[in-house]
């Protein structure tokens, strides 16, 4: 027991020490101004608000994309596929593909959305790749959440007549969403802290005006924070604390939406 707890310290204490690190660095540049202006300077002075509306884009995006097919490829590979080699490989090229490196997902964007699609250097490029890597995730995670529902739903849908889609979509689905909606959380966090991917698909440092439509370049807080902490010389350490505070918090507010979402999905 005391092995365990202090396997559990191990974990809790550096994250919350970071997080007090973070606020007691960046707090006293958390402003309206900082939040709600466009940055000057290289970023040494204004606002990060184009970095914050560019992030909540990039976010949106992804989940709007990512979701749908990783539940609909969930939803086949549990309740339609057969069990034979070749979904057994499947499985297990899906598991594989959570592992891939970030950047990997950055080149195939670069390659396939940017190039092949010519869809530029834009917020839809970006969003598609993530998506992309949010994918084998929200794939896992729907399936073992659908996979988890007893099968007595099943049978006793099927028993009154109820079609197999009518029994998915009514019985199964509702069951499953709160497994569902934890690994759409754990893989749009994980999206809204990437830097490697959004870099070659077309995140920019300094964009004054907000994005107006998906084909735009436009700013993200992730890279906004690591352009101003790694080559913007003289840079205040409070604004780079400030920025990565900011980040945590928005990443934190959306965990949030989707837990209360959650919630109340599973008392319905």
């Amino acid at each position: 027991m005391s092995l365990l707890f202090g396997a559990m310290l191990a974990v809790v204490v550096p994250i919350i020490l970071i997080i007090i690190y973070m606020v007691a660095s960046g707090y006293s540049v958390i402003s309206w101004e900082f939040i709600s202006q466009a940055p000057s300077q290289a970023g040494r002075a204004g606002g990060i608000l184009p970095a914050i509306v560019g992030t909540a884009y990039l976010m949106l995006g992804t989940i709007l994309i990512a979701l749908p097919i990783g539940v609909m490829a969930g939803i086949y590979l549990s309740e339609y596929a057969r069990d034979n080699w070749l979904t057994r490989l499947i499985n297990l090229a899906i598991i594989n593909l959570a592992g891939v490196p970030s950047i990997v997902f950055g080149l195939f964007g670069l390659a396939v959305f940017v190039l092949a699609l010519d869809m530029g250097l834009s917020l839809i490029a970006a969003s598609l790749t993530l998506a992309a890597q949010a994918l084998a995730m929200t794939i896992t995670t729907s399936r073992e959440a659908i996979i988890a529902v007893p099968k007595e739903y099943r049978d006793g849908s099927l028993a009154i007549g109820v079609s197999r889609w009518q029994t998915i979509r009514h019985a199964v689905l509702p069951e499953a969403s709160p497994g569902i909606l934890t690994g759409a959380i754990l893989a749009m966090s994980r999206a809204a802290g990437e830097t490697a991917p959004i870099l070659v698909v077309g995140a920019a440092f300094l964009v004054p005006n907000l994005p107006t439509s998906p084909f735009d370049r436009f700013m993200a807080l992730p890279y906004h924070l690591y352009t101003v902490s790694a080559h913007v010389p003289g840079m205040p350490r409070e604004v780079m604390w400030g920025v990565a505070l900011v980040l945590v918090a928005m990443v934190l507010l959306f965990n949030i939406l989707v837990a209360v979402i959650r919630i109340k999905t599973r008392k319905r």
